[in-house]
């Protein structure tokens, strides 16, 4: 029970009418002989983090390693409770956990790098919320898990997650695309939907940069976790309405993978370029730096 592209994939959920969650965990139980119940446990304790990290944002005052970022998650938090939120409580609710999560990550806290610590708010930012909004039980949370983890074992398989080599878009994107498919399946998505959804969500990005400011995991980091998670959950709409992606998740892996490795060094995690070298960014490197230490 083993596949390496989201062909074989898909072939082998229809041929044994089964999730793509479910055919993840037998991957991981038969083909690669982990414990059922410990592989399990591994997940539920992984989305207990998740929501403990998201928790620990809305509660206790973070800042950043570099003085860069810190509070977001709460005034974000505050204008939804206020309802001058533009967006619906759903999308509000993933960019302010998302968001939320970067603040513990960027205070060396514990998060869970999935699959990057630089794009870690994405998959809890959206499962959280829509936990919360559609009152899903625990165990259907989980099974998502394995379906983005589904997502994530494509990417790292047939390109990369790290943005020293791929830029933002193998981060952020790699992040968005596993959200996208684990949210498709938990709204009765088919697998082919939920694979749609991840190739829409990495197409959506398609180039985007890693130019984090003074090397660190805050800015713009922080900001396009919350774009991710948005985009996780447009590209799950799309898949589910119906709308077909002209480019399967395998195609969209490679081009996303040879976007990445085209682009200049200076733009792939090395703070050379980009919003690196704005000159505001710089000079707030540099105060930040000096008011933090």
């Amino acid at each position: 029970m083993n596949f390496t592209t989201g062909k074989q994939l898909l072939d082998l959920c229809t041929e044994k009418n089964m999730t793509i969650s479910q055919a993840m965990f037998l991957r991981e139980t038969e083909y690669l002989e982990q414990d059922s119940v410990e592989i399990t446990q591994k997940m539920e304790h992984a989305y207990n983090i998740m929501k403990q990290s998201i928790q620990r944002s809305l509660n206790e005052d973070l800042i950043g390693m570099g003085g860069m970022i810190g509070g977001e998650s709460k005034k974000l938090n505050a204008l939804r409770k206020s309802n001058k939120n533009i967006c619906g409580p759903l999308v509000s609710k993933a960019i302010t956990y998302a968001v939320g999560v970067l603040e513990v990550n960027a205070s060396m806290g514990l998060i869970v790098a999935a699959p990057t610590a630089g794009s870690s708010g994405v998959i809890p930012g959206v499962l959280c919320a829509a936990q919360e909004e559609y009152n899903f039980e625990d165990a259907l949370i989980i099974q998502a898990l394995f379906t983005a983890s589904a997502i994530g074992y494509l990417i790292t398989r047939n390109a990369t997650t790290a943005g020293a080599e791929g830029g933002c878009q193998a981060e952020v994107g790699s992040a968005s695309a596993m959200a996208a498919a684990a949210m498709t399946q938990l709204m009765g998505g088919t697998p082919a939907q939920c694979l749609d959804a991840a190739s829409f969500a990495l197409i959506n990005i398609l180039g985007l940069v890693c130019d984090p400011v003074g090397g660190l995991v805050e800015v713009p980091c922080q900001n396009r976790n919350a774009m991710g998670a948005s985009n996780a959950l447009i590209s799950a709409e799309l898949a589910l309405s119906g709308i077909p992606s002209v480019v399967p998740i395998d195609e969209a892996v490679e081009v996303m993978y040879r976007v990445g490795r085209s682009l200049p060094v200076s733009l792939r995690e090395t703070a050379q370029g980009g919003t690196a070298i704005a000159p505001s960014a710089c000079h707030a490197c540099k105060t930040k730096w000096k008011l933090h230490s």
